[in-house]
């Protein structure tokens, strides 16, 4: 496989929902054995692609579908979980609303990421510009734990395999 077929895997990739760059990441390092610096830079212009689309259009899709026959729950369930989820997180954060943004891309645990920020940035009228000021920090510092954690782990693996 050339290697510009793995940066491409490994972009689209870095776009999918819930995999994001979290996934793509540890691919390239370690099944494509892609060179760090440019594998992270793809990762995160993946990652960071669909954020406008997300920001901009994801609530005005799920208001256009709470009414709707067969989606109309989902979508309600969708803006009505966020609403809430957002007016706690307001009360808990204050003026840190930003910052919790931040740690929330940041750090990769299931169910977080750029997608789930930006969603979340949007349904709670957070700025633009603001939200992906913190947001691709926040890519960033998932892609460094992605990318060293594996590395961790291996070697602390060996060094006790190592001792018996």
């Amino acid at each position: 496989m050339s290697r510009l077929l793995k940066y491409v895997i490994v972009f689209f990739i870095s776009m999918v929902p819930i995999i994001e760059l979290r996934g793509a990441v540890p691919v390239a390092l370690y099944t494509f054995d892609l060179p760090i610096v440019q594998s992270y830079i793809v990762c995160i212009i993946g990652n960071m692609l669909p954020v406008p689309l997300i920001f901009f259009f994801a609530r005005k899709v799920l208001e256009w579908g709470k009414d709707k026959p067969v989606i109309g729950g989902f979508f309600t369930f969708c803006l009505e979980k966020g609403h809430k989820g957002g007016e706690k997180l307001k009360a808990k954060t204050g003026d840190k609303l930003y910052l919790a943004l931040f740690l929330f891309v940041g750090i990769p645990i299931p169910g977080t990421g750029a997608w789930t920020g930006t969603l979340a940035a949007s349904i709670l009228d957070m700025d633009f510009k603001k939200s992906v000021s913190v947001i691709m920090p926040g890519v960033v510092l998932a892609g460094i734990i992605t990318g060293t954690l594996p590395a961790v782990i291996k070697d602390i693996l060996s060094s006790l395999l190592s001792m018996i």
